[in-house]
């Protein structure tokens, strides 16, 4: 696995940042710590859009009525999506500490964390 340096800018002092899909689940996550499913956008677009009635108006009025309730879990998936892009995340599950150390393929967020740790330790 390793962990590598990301091209961002600063964060936090131990912030600690999950990213996934939903088949790639993660375990023993701190609390606190988010995790962001990055293919949520798409699931969500599927949900709104599953059984629409044939009728283009009647469908186009049950999307309007579907979207209040969408608006805020779209907005959150976007967000977490939009941060994966900024620090460069590559693949998932991806657990990034600081915005700047990454380890790719870790299902376990602490052992991941615990990686980094190590690592920084051994660099300094």
């Amino acid at each position: 696995m390793g962990c590598a340096l990301l091209a961002a800018a600063g964060s936090a002092a131990a912030q600690v940042e999950v990213f996934t899909v939903a088949g790639a689940p993660v375990t023993h996550v701190p609390d606190g710590v988010d995790v962001i499913e990055i293919d949520k956008p798409a699931r969500l677009d599927k949900q709104l859009s599953e059984g629409l009635p044939r009728d283009k108006a009647a469908a186009a009025k049950a999307v309007q009525k579907r979207l209040s309730g969408f608006k805020q879990a779209y907005g959150s998936a976007y967000d977490g999506l939009l941060r994966a892009w900024r620090l460069g995340v590559e693949r998932v599950p991806a657990v990034v500490v600081d915005g700047q150390y990454v380890v790719y393929g870790q299902p376990d967020v602490k052992a991941a964390v615990a990686e980094i740790r190590n690592a920084q330790e051994d660099g300094s």
